[in-house]
């Protein structure tokens, strides 16, 4: 069971980081969805979502995964992660789902879906590990 509700992750997000752009849509157990909606200042030419922001939203819902282990932990790290972009990001909203597969002392690790209108068709595929502060490690 998740340690933590949407409305709480958002708030925290809103509290911590008020500039963000995006924001949690849905959580369960050791999964997380990030969503954002895509404005001008985001977009390449053509209307496509830019890679940056697409790595962005990936790393998002890792990070909001993270918290249905561990509680909200702010200094929770990204330690590393990689991405495979699979076609051009065209939509209004963007949304990524991550999953946690390995929930240990030291690492937290996942795999990250991103997609824009479709889900079956992603638009990336990114994976990477989150490190917690060592009073806060699963």
């Amino acid at each position: 069971m998740s340690r933590v509700t949407v409305e709480a992750i958002n708030e925290f997000l809103l509290a911590e980081f008020p500039g963000n752009s995006n924001r949690c849509e849905s959580v369960g157990d050791r999964w997380a969805v990030a969503r954002m909606d895509a404005h001008e200042g985001n977009l390449r030419p053509g209307g496509i979502i830019s890679g940056p922001t697409v790595f962005g939203i990936c790393d998002a819902a890792l990070y909001y995964a993270c918290f249905t282990v561990l509680g909200i932990v702010p200094m929770a790290l990204t330690s590393e992660m990689s991405i495979r972009f699979l076609r051009p990001a065209r939509g209004q909203v963007l949304r990524a789902r991550a999953e946690l597969h390995h929930a240990g002392r030291r690492s937290l690790i996942g795999s990250v879906i991103a997609w824009t209108d479709d889900p079956d068709k992603p638009v990336a595929a990114a994976q990477g590990t989150y490190v917690a502060p060592a009073s806060e490690q699963a």
